[in-house]
Protein backbone atom coordinates (compact mmCIF):
# COMPACT_ATOMS: atom_id res chain seq x y z
CA UNK A 1 0.00 0.00 0.00
CA UNK A 2 1.25 3.46 -0.59
CA UNK A 3 2.13 5.80 2.09
CA UNK A 4 -0.10 9.10 1.96
CA UNK A 5 0.55 12.68 2.92
CA UNK A 6 -0.27 14.53 5.85
CA UNK A 7 -2.61 16.55 3.70
CA UNK A 8 -3.86 13.40 1.86
CA UNK A 9 -5.12 12.13 5.14
CA UNK A 10 -6.26 15.33 6.59
CA UNK A 11 -8.58 15.54 3.21
CA UNK A 12 -9.86 12.16 4.04
CA UNK A 13 -11.22 13.21 7.25
CA UNK A 14 -15.09 12.99 7.93
CA UNK A 15 -15.71 11.03 4.60
CA UNK A 16 -17.90 8.20 4.92
CA UNK A 17 -16.87 4.43 4.15
CA UNK A 18 -19.14 2.28 2.63
CA UNK A 19 -20.16 -1.29 4.32
CA UNK A 20 -19.15 -4.22 3.53
CA UNK A 21 -22.79 -6.07 4.21
CA UNK A 22 -25.18 -8.81 2.93
CA UNK A 23 -28.50 -9.69 4.14
CA UNK A 24 -28.00 -12.81 6.90
CA UNK A 25 -24.36 -12.97 7.39
CA UNK A 26 -22.56 -15.47 9.69
CA UNK A 27 -20.56 -12.44 11.54
CA UNK A 28 -21.19 -8.81 11.13
CA UNK A 29 -18.13 -7.21 12.72
CA UNK A 30 -17.92 -3.88 13.71
CA UNK A 31 -15.04 -1.20 14.23
CA UNK A 32 -15.78 1.89 16.12
CA UNK A 33 -15.24 4.48 12.91
CA UNK A 34 -12.73 5.03 9.77
CA UNK A 35 -9.32 6.26 10.22
CA UNK A 36 -7.88 8.20 8.16
CA UNK A 37 -5.88 5.45 6.15
CA UNK A 38 -9.28 3.91 5.27
CA UNK A 39 -11.14 6.81 4.59
CA UNK A 40 -8.37 7.78 1.84
CA UNK A 41 -8.48 4.05 0.56
CA UNK A 42 -12.07 3.63 1.64
CA UNK A 43 -10.82 -0.09 2.62
CA UNK A 44 -11.93 -1.10 6.46
CA UNK A 45 -9.12 -1.47 8.55
CA UNK A 46 -6.48 -0.31 6.18
CA UNK A 47 -4.16 1.39 8.58
CA UNK A 48 -0.65 -0.61 8.73
CA UNK A 49 -0.43 -2.06 12.17
CA UNK A 50 -3.66 -2.31 12.02
CA UNK A 51 -4.09 -6.69 13.13
CA UNK A 52 -7.56 -7.01 11.89
CA UNK A 53 -6.71 -8.96 8.52
CA UNK A 54 -3.99 -11.15 10.38
CA UNK A 55 -6.35 -11.90 13.61
CA UNK A 56 -9.19 -12.87 10.74
CA UNK A 57 -6.90 -15.09 9.22
CA UNK A 58 -5.14 -16.57 12.18
CA UNK A 59 -9.02 -17.50 13.96
CA UNK A 60 -9.66 -19.36 10.80
CA UNK A 61 -12.31 -16.82 9.29
CA UNK A 62 -10.37 -16.72 6.09
CA UNK A 63 -8.75 -19.65 4.73
CA UNK A 64 -5.78 -17.36 3.70
CA UNK A 65 -4.45 -13.32 4.88
CA UNK A 66 -6.35 -11.11 2.68
CA UNK A 67 -5.41 -7.50 1.99
CA UNK A 68 -7.82 -4.70 3.59
CA UNK A 69 -8.77 -4.16 -0.69
CA UNK A 70 -9.98 -7.90 -1.01
CA UNK A 71 -12.51 -6.94 1.06
CA UNK A 72 -15.61 -7.45 -1.19
CA UNK A 73 -14.75 -11.19 -0.66
CA UNK A 74 -15.87 -10.78 2.70
CA UNK A 75 -19.93 -11.85 2.41
CA UNK A 76 -18.43 -15.39 0.50
CA UNK A 77 -17.19 -15.75 3.76
CA UNK A 78 -20.27 -15.23 5.81
CA UNK A 79 -18.77 -11.89 6.77
CA UNK A 80 -19.32 -7.96 6.60
CA UNK A 81 -17.70 -4.74 8.22
CA UNK A 82 -19.52 -1.71 9.75
CA UNK A 83 -18.26 0.67 12.12
CA UNK A 84 -20.31 2.11 15.32
CA UNK A 85 -19.83 5.74 13.71
CA UNK A 86 -19.79 6.26 9.83
CA UNK A 87 -17.10 9.66 9.94
CA UNK A 88 -13.47 9.09 9.91
CA UNK A 89 -11.36 10.91 12.64
CA UNK A 90 -7.76 10.23 12.82
CA UNK A 91 -8.31 9.25 16.26
CA UNK A 92 -11.28 7.31 18.01
CA UNK A 93 -10.94 9.94 20.88
CA UNK A 94 -12.13 12.71 18.54
CA UNK A 95 -15.58 11.10 18.86
CA UNK A 96 -18.20 12.99 20.70
CA UNK A 97 -20.78 10.43 23.42
CA UNK A 98 -23.63 11.74 21.09
CA UNK A 99 -22.07 9.99 18.62
CA UNK A 100 -21.24 7.26 20.01
CA UNK A 101 -25.34 6.81 20.99
CA UNK A 102 -26.62 7.64 17.69
CA UNK A 103 -24.06 5.16 16.34
CA UNK A 104 -25.22 2.79 18.51
CA UNK A 105 -28.68 3.49 17.32
CA UNK A 106 -28.35 3.04 13.71
CA UNK A 107 -26.13 0.36 14.38
CA UNK A 108 -29.22 -1.60 15.48
CA UNK A 109 -31.33 -0.73 13.14
CA UNK A 110 -28.72 -2.22 10.51
CA UNK A 111 -28.38 -4.87 12.09
CA UNK A 112 -32.42 -5.22 12.43
CA UNK A 113 -32.96 -5.37 8.68
CA UNK A 114 -29.66 -7.30 7.97
CA UNK A 115 -30.03 -9.72 10.48
CA UNK A 116 -26.37 -11.07 10.86
CA UNK A 117 -26.07 -14.13 13.48
CA UNK A 118 -23.79 -11.88 15.52
CA UNK A 119 -22.52 -8.63 15.40
CA UNK A 120 -18.70 -8.52 16.85
CA UNK A 121 -18.03 -5.01 17.78
CA UNK A 122 -13.94 -4.96 17.92
CA UNK A 123 -13.59 -2.67 20.89
CA UNK A 124 -15.07 -2.86 24.29
CA UNK A 125 -15.02 1.31 24.97
CA UNK A 126 -16.83 1.46 21.73
CA UNK A 127 -19.71 -0.92 22.87
CA UNK A 128 -19.65 0.63 25.95
CA UNK A 129 -20.38 4.18 24.48
CA UNK A 130 -22.81 3.11 22.00
CA UNK A 131 -24.94 0.61 24.19
CA UNK A 132 -24.63 2.33 27.37
CA UNK A 133 -23.19 -0.60 28.91
CA UNK A 134 -20.76 0.32 31.43
CA UNK A 135 -20.14 -3.18 32.57
CA UNK A 136 -19.89 -5.17 29.42
CA UNK A 137 -16.26 -7.30 28.80
CA UNK A 138 -14.60 -9.05 26.52
CA UNK A 139 -17.37 -11.86 24.88
CA UNK A 140 -20.25 -12.88 23.96
CA UNK A 141 -23.33 -10.46 25.75
CA UNK A 142 -26.93 -10.58 27.43
CA UNK A 143 -27.85 -8.33 24.62
CA UNK A 144 -29.27 -9.47 21.52
CA UNK A 145 -30.50 -7.48 18.39
CA UNK A 146 -33.58 -9.34 17.33
CA UNK A 147 -32.52 -12.95 16.99
CA UNK A 148 -28.91 -11.24 16.70
CA UNK A 149 -26.34 -12.18 19.53
CA UNK A 150 -23.38 -9.75 20.43
CA UNK A 151 -19.34 -10.49 20.84
CA UNK A 152 -17.24 -7.83 22.07
CA UNK A 153 -13.67 -8.28 21.05
CA UNK A 154 -10.45 -6.81 21.34
CA UNK A 155 -9.85 -3.77 19.32
CA UNK A 156 -7.26 -4.79 16.44
CA UNK A 157 -5.55 -1.78 16.37
CA UNK A 158 -1.78 -1.52 16.87
CA UNK A 159 -2.23 0.98 20.05
CA UNK A 160 -4.17 -2.05 21.84
CA UNK A 161 -0.63 -3.34 23.14
CA UNK A 162 -2.75 -5.58 25.64
CA UNK A 163 -3.43 -8.02 23.27
CA UNK A 164 -1.26 -9.94 20.65
CA UNK A 165 -2.02 -10.88 17.40
CA UNK A 166 -2.11 -15.07 19.24
CA UNK A 167 -4.33 -13.75 22.20
CA UNK A 168 -7.02 -11.52 19.97
CA UNK A 169 -7.01 -14.86 17.45
CA UNK A 170 -7.81 -16.94 20.18
CA UNK A 171 -10.76 -14.57 20.66
CA UNK A 172 -12.08 -14.47 17.60
CA UNK A 173 -12.02 -17.88 17.05
CA UNK A 174 -14.01 -18.66 20.24
CA UNK A 175 -16.70 -16.42 18.15
CA UNK A 176 -16.19 -18.66 15.40
CA UNK A 177 -16.78 -21.18 16.55
CA UNK A 178 -19.90 -20.05 18.42
CA UNK A 179 -20.69 -18.96 15.10
CA UNK A 180 -20.68 -22.35 13.56
CA UNK A 181 -23.40 -23.52 15.30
Amino acid sequence: MRRFTAAELEAARDRLVPDVVADGLHVLFCGINPGLTTAATGHHFARPGNRFWPVLHLSGFTPRLMKPSEQGELPSYGLGITNVVARATARADELTSEEYTEGGRLLTAKVERLRPRWLAVVGVTAYRAAFDDRRAAIGPQERRIGDTRVWVLPNPSGLNAHWTAATMAEEFGRLREAARH
